[in-house]
């Protein structure tokens, strides 16, 4: 469901293969429950991290401590009719998204009188689901597409997708900070899409504004027939890196780190990401294959939601900005290190932050200053990559250097970036730098040096990369 300005999208084929028996096995059995269940059960190995199946009275509400909803026609100050030319207008009315009593949520698109469409639209509140380090993100839904064909189905586009945690309270950053659609349909075809955005838009090396994608028809029933279940499992105990798409149980997509470069990989996934469950009308996917709404398409067919569950399976833990750092003298250097967690500094304080997640930065820092975070830990395979979420409301020709040191302040940094003003001291980005090869357990310095005495830069969470 990309965020991007209506250019047709185009799709490229890739070779679908089956999933591995296990995770095969336990989609497969959860596609033939009926048509409201409990979630699974996890399977061994796994947590359960974030669970909504939908039990709740006929015609309540979401849970708003789980989900928000998102109205209108974009976000604030984003891109208009949400970035992809959808003619609908996203409401929080239960007559489009609402409980059945049933153990389901529906969102149903509605025509009014006035040919007017509205919609729903909801995202989890949390925005900190990635895997951990040397581990597995399974974020998985049972659901029913609408179930509406042929010429009645025009314009209809349901989709189960994730975006990165920084697009929250920017929404002009997209498709950098990543997007994964885990389900996606239009036209009432017997077809489910999964794909990846990434990169740079139009273009770049995610092929955009395509993304790097595929399609299958769904097992057994027709993909608005009957419920299926829609899996991503982004998995980081394997190299390259790789993110699987699954229907059912069956792995028809699959993308891995080496398939774009470092600096594209790491912006799209070096930080956590939210769910999002809407259904669109028009716009430029539909228009893309076969047309969108006209005076055939049939109003009131719901996308029906059984469960989304998200589960974690591995060592380490943590996510983008905001979660809760590791404890002192154990930290993992491939999870977000908070930067207000330092075991000792000089120069620095900390201060309340507006950036996605909450919680605080360190901030009034200039030349000389530093913060030390003991016994962070880089494994066996060697770290080559530094990143860093910063902001600078320094002025004009007031810059400087974010070092990283190991053991000692008077180490020779491996590694550094340079930054002047990005817009405001809570302007927020996320920058990437080559560092020398890093193995074991090491004490890391982060230095701060500039040739003029001013602040120049506050520093929220940093971490590393391979």
């Amino acid at each position: 469901m990309s965020e991007t300005s209506g250019i047709p999208r185009r799709r490229r084929a890739l070779t679908a293969a089956l999933a591995a028996f296990g995770l095969a096995a336990v989609l497969a059995a959860a596609a033939t429950l009926p048509a409201s269940a409990s979630a699974p059960t996890p399977p061994s190995g796994w947590t359960q991290v974030f669970l909504d199946d939908f039990n709740g009275s006929a015609g309540s509400g979401v849970n708003t401590s789980d989900w928000q909803y998102d109205t209108g026609t974009s976000y604030p100050g984003g891109p208009a009719n949400w970035g992809t030319g959808e003619a609908e207008t996203m409401t929080n009315s239960t007559n489009n998204v609402s409980l059945d009593g049933n153990g389901n949520l529906r969102i149903t698109p509605l025509r009014d009188s006035a040919g007017r469409w509205t919609s729903g639209r909801i995202e989890t509140t949390r925005t900190d689901f990635q895997p951990p380090a040397g581990g597995k993100l399974r974020v998985e839904a049972r659901l029913q597409m609408p179930n509406v064909t042929g010429t009645a189905a025009e314009g209809y586009w349901p989709a189960f997708w994730m975006l990165g945690a920084p697009y929250r309270g920017n929404y002009q950053n997209w498709p950098g900070v990543g997007e994964l659609d885990i389900m996606e349909n239009v036209q009432g075809l017997n077809k489910v899409w999964a794909t990846m955005h990434c990169g740079t838009n139009p273009g770049g090396p995610c092929n955009e504004t395509s993304g790097i994608g595929n399609n299958i028809a769904c097992p057994n029933t027709t993909c608005q027939s009957g419920f299926h279940t829609y899996t991503m499992e982004w998995d980081r105990s394997v190299s390259p890196e790789a993110i699987r798409f699954y229907v059912d149980g069956v792995n028809y997509h699959t993308v891995t780190a080496n398939q774009v470069d470092a600096t594209t990989w790491a912006n799209a996934t070096n930080h956590g990401y939210f769910v999002i469950l809407n259904v669109a009308m028009g716009g430029a996917f539909p228009d893309a294959l076969g047309g969108g709404l006209d005076g055939d398409t049939a109003s009131g067919r719901p996308m029906v939601v059984d469960y989304v569950q998200v589960l974690q399976s591995g060592s380490g833990g943590g996510g983008g900005g905001g979660t809760t750092p590791p404890p002192p003298g154990n930290r993992d250097a491939y999870s977000a290190v908070q930067a207000e967690s330092y075991d000792s500094q000089s120069g620095v304080i900390a201060e309340s932050t507006t950036d996605t997640g909450g919680g605080q930065d360190i901030g009034s820092i200039a030349n000389g200053d530093w913060a030390l975070y003991k016994g962070v830990n880089f494994g066996s395979t060697a770290a080559t990559q530094f990143y860093a979420r910063v902001a600078s409301g320094a002025g004009s020709g007031v810059s400087g250097l974010v070092e990283v040191r190991l053991d000692s302040r008077s180490s020779s940094p491996v590694g550094s970036f340079a930054l002047a003003g990005t817009g405001g001291w809570q302007s927020w980005r996320t920058v990437p730098a080559n560092i020398a090869s890093v193995t074991g357990t090491h004490d890391v310095y982060l230095t701060f040096t500039s040739g003029q005495p001013a602040d120049f830069v506050n520093v929220n969470w940093f971490d590393f990369g391979h």
